[in-house]
């Protein structure tokens, strides 16, 4: 389920749980927020077009309020010794939509959680894949490190792996 709504002079189309930046709106990060400037609603052949909008309302959540990058603004007149240089941020709104038309936005996994995960999988993998000579000096050492292994940290990169290798 997909829909186009209007928003700050712009159109965008949206479906659960995507983020879009939209222009400023007076609402706090956290708080929820209703478009009804739905201009179509649907999927494949059951779409509704309005005239020019639907009696319906999408669902978000503020994500964040903050300013955008940099725009750099140049004038220069040749030969008249004229220049002017001005910036501008423009601000934004960071919207995730939460439910359109009835569909709700799928439970997303904690990131905390996918990262742990994820630096479990990273560690199980050096461990099955032990030294090598394309790792750096200072890996060496902290692998020795974390298996207990005697080195001295001053020797070769090729004896250290050489007394790794040794002590497996």
């Amino acid at each position: 389920m997909y829909a186009v709504i209007e928003t700050g002079g712009k159109q965008y189309r949206v479906q659960p749980g995507d983020v879009i930046s939209v222009e400023k709106l007076n609402v706090e990060a956290g708080e929820e927020i209703k478009f009804d400037k739905v201009l179509v609603m649907g999927e494949g052949a059951d779409v509704k077009v309005g005239t020019p909008y639907l009696d319906a309302a999408i669902t978000g959540k503020v994500v964040e309020n903050g300013r955008g990058r940099k725009v750099i603004i140049y004038k220069y007149k040749a030969k008249k010794d004229y220049r002017k240089k001005q910036g501008h941020r423009q601000p934004y709104t960071m919207v995730e939509i939460t439910e359109v038309g009835g569909v709700k936005a799928p439970v997303k996994e904690e990131p905390a959680a996918a990262a742990e995960e994820a630096a479990e999988a990273v560690e199980t993998e050096a461990e099955d894949k032990g030294v090598s000579m394309h790792m750096k000096k200072d890996e060496l050492i902290a692998y020795a490190k974390e298996h207990n292994i005697a080195i001295d940290e001053k020797s070769t990169k090729q004896e250290i792996i050489d007394t790794i290798n040794e002590s497996n």
